[in-house]
């Protein structure tokens, strides 16, 4: 798959499902909830021990599904990533090397920013999409005032995305967004409450179609 589909892809299904696990023996059953309640991008974190060979094997295991690796901060773990079956890697912060080796390697890189000077300066270092991270302090409003002066600056607000403001966020100007423990709950996770973390899927999906 080429970096435009991958992009067009991620932008069609509007909600990016982030798995934050505290080890990798649940994540492979994690994706397949999320998958099940129609949330296929899905972005493995690399605070999660053994995250690039979860990667692999949650590839693997589920080829329809659009596998990300995030929290990448150098371009040797984003090599890693790619070759263990990430089609897209996400930074928490603007990260040169990993926006360097993302654009040899042909895949998409998602690089997080927060103020206006840091969005534009990511936007020129070569992210194909700002995550705008950590949303959850600004809202829905500032995706729309960070559009006005930067139309074409593509936005993924992460963190305190939720059913209730998703579609704003959406309708606001965001590319797409990221949701994490607002979707898969540290509860849900711990218990293995697969049907839980379905259910949420499901809300997500509901509330960015009135997007």
């Amino acid at each position: 798959m080429i970096k435009s589909d991958i992009l067009a892809r991620i932008r069609s299904e509007k909600v990016v499902a982030l798995i934050r696990a505290d080890g990798p023996s649940s994540l492979l059953e994690c994706a397949r909830a999320l998958s099940a309640g129609g949330l296929n991008c899905i972005e493995l974190t690399m605070t999660t021990p053994g995250a690039v060979e979860v990667c692999a094997e949650v590839s693997r295991a589920l080829p329809h599904a659009l596998i990300g690796l995030g929290t990448v901060l150098d371009d040797a773990t984003a090599r890693r990533g790619v070759e263990a079956g990430a089609r897209f890697i996400v930074t928490p912060a603007m990260r040169p090397g990993v926006v360097a080796a993302c654009h040899e390697l042909g895949v998409p890189v998602l690089g997080g920013a927060m103020t206006p000077t840091e969005i534009l300066a990511s936007w020129e270092l070569g992210v194909d999409v700002v995550k705008v991270f950590p949303a959850e302090f600004l809202g829905p409003a500032y995706i729309k005032s960070i559009k006005g002066p930067f139309p074409s600056i593509e936005l993924m607000p992460t963190g305190g995305v939720t059913p209730e403001n998703v579609a704003e966020f959406l309708r606001n100007g965001a590319f797409a967004t990221a949701a994490g423990s607002a979707l898969v709950s540290p509860k849900a996770l711990a218990s293995r409450d697969w049907g839980a973390i379905t259910q949420r899927a499901r809300q997500f999906v509901d509330a960015a179609s009135h997007a």
